[in-house]
């Protein structure tokens, strides 16, 4: 069965960086585009990045909010999805969810990124 599982989340400082991965199983992972999502403390969720499969060239895109600072990447020969974030600010804090859509939508449990002095 699909799972996707967060990675590497943690309190930071603003301005830092912090990179966060997902591992994704049970499904052809380079044939399907792969998302991240944040949820904040308020339970607004949000759209943050896509990136394409292999028949798309892996195109990415992004959030207003977080363009120019996020970049998504994969590795299709681990299957992850990783979520490289700069310039953090306090806003950005949330807890980050991978996500993939086959037949329907698959979600990971979260990673939470807290951004504060």
């Amino acid at each position: 069965q699909v799972q996707l599982v967060e990675s590497g989340g943690g309190l930071v400082q603003p301005g830092e960086s912090l990179r966060v991965s997902c591992a994704a199983s049970g499904f052809p992972f380079s044939r399907y585009a792969m998302r991240w999502y944040r949820q904040n403390a308020g339970k607004v969720t949000e759209w943050v990045a896509r990136i394409g499969n292999s028949d798309d060239g892996e195109k990415t895109s992004y959030s207003e909010s977080v363009k120019g600072r996020f970049t998504i990447s994969r590795n299709n020969a681990k299957n992850t999805v990783d979520l490289q974030m700069n310039s953090l600010k306090p806003e950005d804090t949330a807890v980050y969810y991978c996500n993939v859509y086959t037949f329907r939508d698959f979600w990971g449990e979260g990673t939470l990124v807290t951004v504060s002095s």
